[in-house]
């Protein structure tokens, strides 16, 4: 039976890779403990202000602040393209209502120029 370690060899570049790997997790996990006992004897001897907040935190809330906004304005501008439609199709009715007006009120105007030619002809000279 061949060992997980003989299968790396066989493979000339994954074995090396994965003992770098292996090696460098390892140092960074020792890198990170040695780092954290010696923030926590350090914390003990000198008091640390307390922050705030996270950084990140704030940016998460500003984020969410913006996003907010910009669907308040979409939505407002949904809604100024509702009441643009609506006006759109009174103006049409208004036109289609306009229409015939503009037509009668042309006929009734010919209709007065006869009316008017008729009433101002001079009267016949008498003999």
């Amino acid at each position: 039976m061949t060992e997980a370690g003989d299968d790396d060899r066989t493979t000339p570049q994954g074995g090396f890779v994965g003992r770098s790997i292996d090696e460098f997790v390892s140092q960074l996990r020792f890198f990170s403990d040695r780092a954290r006992g010696l923030a926590g004897s350090a914390t003990s001897r000198l008091p640390l202000p307390a922050l705030p907040s996270p950084p990140g935190a704030m940016s998460a809330a500003q984020l969410r602040a913006i996003k907010e906004m910009v669907t308040a304005q979409r939505s407002s501008i949904a809604a100024m393209r509702a009441q643009l439609d609506a006006f759109d199709q009174q103006l049409a009715v208004f036109e289609r209502i306009l229409d015939p007006l503009v037509e009668w009120s042309g006929t009734w105007a010919r209709l007065e120029e006869a009316v008017g030619d008729i009433v101002r002809r001079e009267p016949p000279a008498e003999q």
